[in-house]
């Protein structure tokens, strides 16, 4: 019997593989790569055409060995690496370790990792697509290139054991930027009103809002003089229907900011949970069975066979009403449409009979999946709205209420910020009178931007065009672990050395750190994935600038270099004054008689303003976390802290403590919202 090999990448795959294909095949895992760019040096020949130099991945010789010999007993052998440029460029390497080129090789790829899929892949077996591969090789290219030549001059001007990429420097620029636009921020105050409106009859009272929705402290004043002791009445009544339509199934994107959102998820461990689904769980009675379909993809495309399968199953447990008839079609932007959305493999395997042959973890990222994708194959969500007009005199009010008639897709799949408001106004017609009960006003105040979560922060990145479906997570993760940014309550922090990274990078760097230049730098890796451009061409028209600007930066980075302060604090020890340190959590003290004494303290620096509580020094601290406070030197005896920057000013309205906001100070007091510009308090002084 010929004897065929089939190379995937991971042991779990290979396990789900081998059960589909049978005895007349052997299937084998590489563990990813088995070839790339050495650790020690750039690996790239620039005076030879910036030609890689690749080598095969440290440890990886006695697996290459059982794969070579693996080879040598086979007829054909099967490549069948992620469908993806990753994994076309795995196989790519594999041809070349394996020495394959005198063998009968091709490539195969599959969607899902399903008996169907793998057998209709073997019959469609190709050759290595190169401009996939080029692709790969290109951003792998360009990558090491931004951090082997940016990371030295950060380890010289700031700390060692920094780094620079290219996603992940300007995904830390929009978070730097938007924590300046918070920190910028002037809250401006504006007003609501609302009037409990009693109809004549026995009717309940209703809630009706001003049709304006911010109003200023003098057009609310002039509103409630103009109605006072007024009738209202209801001069119209509008009904409408309102239709929500059922979300389109999931892309990486959007599985990583549902995930984050639904079910308090990090990017990463979408990521880890769906490969899990992907690769393959034994589920009882089924032996393992690959779950989900593959998880890397921009496309909400559905195949014609899985589209038909969801209607009928919708059709038999939901009802022939339940089926949608609308097919979403995919945006005109570049995606990789050769893949689908992230779905289930097989909609009868539903989430209540997999419960128990999950994790919990993979329990709730496959519901998450399932409803999703069974919802975008079902109908519209049905509502009927009514609104209410009233007025008194020249000033109207209006009431909206809305009833779901019919749930459609909501009966499987409902999103967290989807609220109802039903009001009940049955009983009330055009020209009925109704008098005002009570009157309320609110004063209210603009809100900042929102901080990034990891949701949001993919969701801005995918807008922007920077990355790819594989990059959103491993960035985040990178920019984590590296102490740039801290995580508190789902929301991101820059701290004080992420500020100095970025601060170096956008002086330096600005090109590395401009987003339409990120974005720009991924149209190309598509073009050349569509065979447009050689890959070549994009390295010989980056590298030279990215040189020059690294020289340049050596020259005129030195003032970016946070020198060994000398503080005012003696060393205990030994009497020196200590010097403050800069270290992967910000500043600290430490003897400069290191290593003979090696004394070291927390920092506090001091920002000349006395404690409102206590009358102490308030001092710059930070968070476990590394995000920047102020708080009482006294501390734990005094619990002052504030996240703004406290002043000696007080508040002329209220006599709390005013803070710095920009150009600004503001009042501390939650319920003042007194403002003033800083040049005047100066002026005032």
């Amino acid at each position: 019997m010929a004897k065929n090999l089939v190379i995937v990448e991971s042991p779990a795959k290979a396990k789900t593989i081998k059960k589909f294909l049978g005895t007349g095949y052997e299937v084998m895992a590489s563990n990813g790569h088995v070839r790339d760019l050495p650790k020690s040096t750039m690996g790239i020949d620039i005076e030879n055409d910036y030609e890689p130099k690749y080598i095969t991945i440290r440890g990886k010789g006695d697996l290459l060995a059982a794969l070579r010999k693996e080879v040598k007993k086979a007829d054909k052998i099967y490549l069948a690496t992620d469908p993806d440029r990753e994994g076309e460029a795995i196989s790519y390497h594999l041809s070349i370790a394996l020495k394959l080129e005198d063998k009968k090789y091709k490539r195969i790829t599959f969607n899902e990792i399903t008996k169907n899929a793998v057998k209709s892949s073997i019959k469609n077996a190709r050759e290595i697509d190169m401009s996939l591969v080029d692709a790969q090789q290109a951003r792998r290219v360009l990558d090491r290139m931004v951090g082997y030549t940016i990371s030295p001059v950060l380890w010289e001007k700031i700390k060692r054991g920094l780094s620079a990429g290219r996603v992940q420097s300007a995904a830390l620029k929009l978070i730097s930027d938007r924590e300046n636009e918070i920190n910028m921020f002037i809250p401006e105050e504006y007003w609501s009103l609302d009037v409990m409106l009693k109809p004549l009859s026995d009717l309940k009272p209703v809630v009706f809002h001003y049709s304006k929705d911010r109003l200023t402290k003098q057009e609310l004043d002039e509103i409630l003089a103009g109605v006072k002791d007024r009738q209202f009445t209801i001069d119209k009544i509008k009904l409408s229907e309102k239709i929500k339509r059922p979300p389109v199934p999931f892309t990486t994107s959007t599985l990583q900011q549902e995930a984050g959102k639904a079910l308090n998820f990090a990017t990463s461990k979408t990521m880890r949970v769906a490969q899990q689904l992907y690769e393959g769980v034994d589920i009882k009675g089924h032996g393992t069975v690959g779950l989900i379909t593959y998880l890397r993809t921009d496309s909400i495309r559905i195949s014609d066979e899985a589209d038909k399968a969801a209607r009928e199953y919708i059709k038999e447990n939901y009802g022939e009403k339940y089926v949608g008839d609308t097919i979403v079609k995919a945006t005109g932007k570049k995606i990789q449409d050769a893949h689908e959305a992230i779905r289930p493999t097989n909609v009868e395997l539903t989430p209540a009979m997999l419960k128990n042959d999950l994790s919990r973890e993979q329990y709730r990222l496959y519901q998450l999946i399932y409803n999703r994708f069974l919802a975008s194959r079902m109908s519209e969500a049905l509502y009927e709205t009514k609104t209410l007009y009233a007025m008194a005199g020249e000033y109207k009010f209006k009431s909206t209420s809305s009833k779901r008639v019919f749930d459609g897709f909501m009966t499987c799949y409902q999103q967290d910020e989807e609220k109802e408001e039903n009001i009940k106004s049955g009983g009330i017609h055009e020209g009925d009178v109704l008098s005002a009960e009570n009157m309320e006003s609110k004063q209210h105040f603009t809100q900042p931007p929102a901080h990034f979560t990891e949701a949001l922060l993919v969701k801005t990145m995918e807008e922007l065009g920077i990355g790819r479906p594989s990059t959103y997570a491993p960035t985040i993760s990178t920019i984590i672990n590296r102490r740039y940014i801290v995580k508190e309550n789902k929301n991101l922090y820059m701290t004080e050395l992420g500020e100095a990274v970025n601060l170096a990078m956008e002086k330096a760097f600005p090109a590395i750190v401009d987003t339409s230049f990120t974005a720009n730098i991924e149209t190309l890796l598509d073009k050349i994935e569509e065979g447009v451009i050689d890959w070549k061409v994009v390295i010989r028209n980056f590298y030279p600038d990215l040189d020059e600007s690294v020289k340049a930066a050596k020259e005129e980075l030195e003032t970016v270099k946070i020198e060994d302060e000398v503080s005012d604090v003696p060393c205990e020890q030994c009497g020196r004054m200590m010097v403050i340190k800069y270290g992967p959590y910000g500043k600290f003290l430490a003897c400069p008689g290191f290593p003979e004494c090696r004394n070291t303290k927390p920092h506090y620096e001091k920002i000349g303003v006395a404690c409102p509580k206590c009358g102490e020094e308030i001092v710059l601290k930070k968070t476990k976390k590394g995000r920047k406070y102020y708080g009482c030197i006294n501390n734990p005896e005094c619990d002052f802290m504030s996240w703004a920057k406290p002043t000696e000013k007080k508040c002329p309205m209220c006599q709390a403590y005013m803070v710095e906001k920009g150009a600004k100070l503001m009042c501390s007091g939650e319920e003042c919202g007194y403002s003033c510009s800083k040049e005047k308090e100066k002026t005032e002084k």
